[in-house]
C-alpha cells in the first residue's frame, strides 16, 4: 500500500492528472443538445452567458448562487490539493459578487489502495480554506474510484440587484486581473519534476489563495462585469465576457502578469493539452500581433486552476481600485480595456 509519505498524487491519473475541464469546444457541443428549460423569472443567471455560477432569486433581498467544481490532483501535497480545490470552487461565488454560505465535499478516492491519511489531509486542507472563507461544511458524497478526485459544491447568497455577471462590461471599462497566469504550464512542469521546491510553493500559494479579499474590495466600486479565470484561460474567459456583453476587449500582453519561468517552461514543451485546446477554440475570435509567436499565444490561453478575478470597472474608478487591491496584498494588474469596436472579439496588443 502507498503511504501518505511516499505517494506522488499527480501520477495517479491514467492521463497524467491534468485536472483540466472538458475543453470549451467539446462542452459547447454537449450543452447545445440539451432541451431548452422553461423560462423562470427567478433564474437571474443560467446557461445563456457561460457565467461562473447560477443565480436564483428567493425574494427581493436574497438570491442563491450555486456552483460545483472538482478535478484530479495537480500538486502532490494532499493538504495543499484540498486547499486549492476548495479555493477554486469557492471562487465562482466571489466572481458573482456573492458570499459563500455552505459547501458539500465531492470525493472520489481509491480507498483500498491509498493510505486513508491522504484523504484525511485533502479534506483537512479544504476544511481550513472553507473556514477561511466564512462558509460552513454541511456534508458531501464519496465514491471508491481508481483515480482520486476532489472538489466542492458551493452555495452562496447575493442581493438580486448586486449580482456581478460576465455580461455587463461597458465601453471604456478598464480590466483588472487579480492573480498571475501560467498555472497550467507550472503544474504540468510539477508532474515532470521541473520545478524547484520554492517554485512549487509559489504556484501552490497562488492557487490556494482565496479571491475573498479582491471580491470584498471591489464590492463598493462600479464594477460592470466580473469573472474568474480558470480552465478556459485568460483569453477564453475574457472572450465569454466580450460575447456576453456584446463588447470588444483589448488585452495588453506586456501588462499580463506571469508566474516565474512560465515562458521558459513552455518553450521546453510543458504546455498542457487543455491550454492548446483553449487556443484552438478561441483563435478565430482573437487578433494577435503578427510578431507574437505560438508560445506567447498559448500562455494567454493557459488553462488555469483557481485563478484570479477579471474585473471590468469604470475607467474613473479603475486606478483607485487597482491601488487598493495592491495595498491589500492582491497581485493585481491593469491588463486591458473594453471597447465598442470589434464586438464579441478580442484584440491582443
Amino acid at each position: 500500500m502507498n503511504t501518505a509519505e511516499n505517494v506522488k498524487l499527480t501520477s495517479l491519473s491514467s492521463k497524467g492528472g491534468c485536472g483540466c475541464k472538458i475543453g470549451p469546444a467539446d462542452l459547447m457541443q454537449v450543452i447545445r443538445n440539451l432541451p431548452a428549460s422553461e423560462p423562470n423569472p427567478n433564474l437571474l443567471v443560467g446557461l445563456d452567458t457561460s457565467d461562473d455560477a447560477g443565480v436564483y432569486r428567493i425574494n427581493d433581498e436574497t438570491a442563491l448562487v450555486q456552483t460545483v467544481d472538482f478535478f484530479t490532483p495537480i500538486v502532490d501535497d494532499p493538504y495543499a490539493f484540498g486547499q486549492i480545490a476548495a479555493a477554486n470552487a469557492i471562487s465562482d461565488i466571489y466572481a458573482m459578487g456573492g458570499k459563500p454560505l455552505t459547501v458539500l465535499n465531492i470525493v472520489a478516492f481509491p480507498i483500498s489502495t491509498l493510505d486513508k491519511q491522504i484523504l484525511s489531509d485533502i479534506l483537512r486542507g479544504a476544511a481550513d480554506k472553507v473556514r477561511e472563507a466564512g462558509a460552513t461544511l454541511v456534508g458531501g458524497h464519496s465514491i471508491d474510484d481508481k483515480e482520486p478526485k476532489f472538489g466542492l459544491a458551493v452555495t452562496g447568497i447575493v442581493h438580486p440587484d448586486k449580482v456581478r455577471t460576465n455580461a455587463g462590461a461597458k465601453s471604456g471599462d478598464k480590466l483588472i486581473l487579480t492573480k498571475p497566469i501560467g498555472v497550467g504550464i507550472m503544474t504540468t512542469s510539477i508532474k515532470k519534476d521541473q520545478l524547484t521546491a520554492e517554485e512549487t510553493e509559489r504556484v501552490t500559494r497562488v492557487m490556494a489563495e482565496l479571491n475573498k479579499t479582491a471580491a470584498e474590495i471591489m464590492e463598493p466600486y462600479d464594477v460592470n462585469a466580473c469573472t474568474d479565470v480558470t480552465g478556459f484561460g485568460l483569453l477564453g474567459h475574457a472572450l465569454e465576457m466580450a460575447k456576453g456583453s456584446g463588447m470588444g476587449i483589448k488585452i495588453i500582453q506586456r501588462d499580463v502578469p506571469l508566474l516565474p519561468r512560465v515562458r521558459e517552461l513552455a518553450e521546453k514543451g510543458f504546455v498542457p493539452g487543455g491550454t492548446k485546446n483553449n487556443f484552438a477554440h478561441v483563435q478565430g475570435s482573437i487578433s494577435f500581433p503578427d510578431d507574437m509567436d505560438q508560445i506567447d499565444r498559448w500562455i494567454l490561453c493557459d488553462a488555469v486552476t483557481s485563478g484570479g478575478l477579471l474585473i471590468s470597472v469604470t475607467e474613473a474608478q479603475s486606478e483607485q481600485l487597482l491601488q487598493q487591491l495592491k495595498q491589500a496584498g492582491v497581485e493585481a494588474s491593469m491588463i486591458g480595456e473594453v471597447t465598442q469596436l470589434h464586438p464579441g472579439q478580442i484584440v491582443v496588443e
